[in-house]
């Protein structure tokens, strides 16, 4: 069935979603370590914690390739002070250089395919100043988050700015090893129902320290939670701390 959501009505229902928690705490204090700092943020969706860092003195820039998402950072209360881009890795400035450079959200993930995923890594490295940092979080496959995006799981009721009642839930399907499929189905004021689909790819510790590594990154550490567990403890993540040698 054809989405009765607007892009505007996706936004307001994805920040309803993901509210800042934990993991928005570990990026805002790993930017905050240094005083105005020249920030990437990649995969910057609706822009939570680009626009609480830019609040904080840093010089954001925020790259998201969803036109909806980005209309609805710019709307926010001091959005004027970042400069948003339409698009992916490949639309950082040329010449343009980093302190710091985050994927927050799980969005290296939405970076399915493999390919794509080096470019992107690459990318990164090329914006980053020598001793630039990269920090990013991936869920740990072997956690196997998926098995828990059941319907009963995950069901929710949402309320929009607009009023507009949405009940949610999701469900999952492992395609192959590290590879899942995750779609989320949406039935509006009881009435006209809605799915959107993703993929999700579950990079192992291995790979990703492999990938890092082609790319030119020095990986610093790899934690498995929020409060800095290690790896197969914690909320079962994958969160990368690399740098770019001097």
């Amino acid at each position: 069935m054809r989405s009765r959501l607007t892009g505007t009505q996706l936004s307001a229902l994805y920040d309803l979603e993901n509210r800042w928690a934990e993991d928005d705490d570990f990026f805002f204090d790993f930017v905050n370590k240094q005083a105005n700092r020249r920030v990437l943020d990649l995969g910057c969706g609706t822009g939570r914690i680009t626009l609480a860092l830019a609040a904080q003195g840093h010089d954001m820039v925020g790259v998201d390739p969803n036109p909806d998402s980005l209309a609805a950072a710019r709307g926010k209360p001091g959005a004027d002070g970042v400069r948003w881009i339409a698009g992916t890795s490949a639309q950082i400035p040329e010449g343009e250089v980093f302190d710091v450079a985050i994927m927050t959200a799980h969005v290296a993930q939405a970076i399915h395919d493999d390919g794509e995923w080096s470019r992107t890594l690459a990318d990164v490295h090329r914006a980053l100043i020598p001793g630039g940092r990269l920090a990013f979080d991936s869920r740990n496959p072997d956690a196997r988050a998926w098995e828990g995006w059941t319907p009963t799981a995950t069901r929710r009721r949402h309320t929009l700015p607009d009023g507009t009642a949405v009940e949610t839930w999701m469900e999952s399907d492992q395609l192959r090893e590290g590879l899942v499929t995750l779609t989320e189905y949406r039935v509006l004021d009881e009435s006209s129902s809605e799915t959107g689909t993703s993929m999700l790819a579950f990079r192992p510790e291995e790979q990703l320290r492999r990938d890092l590594g082609t790319a030119g990154f020095t990986v610093e550490r790899i934690l498995g939670g929020w409060a800095g567990e290690s790896v197969g403890s914690g909320q079962g993540e994958l969160i990368v701390l690399a740098r770019k040698p001097s």
